[in-house]
């Protein structure tokens, strides 16, 4: 009987070894989960940071564009017109 009873008191123990290390691996489990949230919510705010700044420099690059093509097009009719002058002798 008293072995019985040393190996249901060694089982117990087992069990308790057991149940705090499933414990203390939850507790691990979790903190993993919320740095992975973390460091995916910075990962988004990262990329939508970047997808603004590409947008602003399209735009940049897209209103320097029509400002030169417009500063183009009046020199063009400038010269049209000088030529015209020209050849008309005024």
């Amino acid at each position: 009987m008293t072995e019985i009873t040393e190996l249901t008191a060694e089982l117990r123990h087992m069990v308790s070894l057991l149940k705090a290390e499933v414990n203390k691996l939850e507790v691990e489990l979790g903190h993993e989960h919320e740095m992975v949230e973390h460091r995916l919510v910075q990962l988004e705010k990262r990329e939508e940071d970047h997808e603004t700044r590409i947008r602003s420099a399209t735009e940049g690059v897209t209103q320097f564009k029509m400002w030169t093509g417009l500063a183009s097009g009046g020199s063009g009719i400038m010269a049209l017109v000088a030529l015209i002058k020209a050849f008309f002798g005024g």
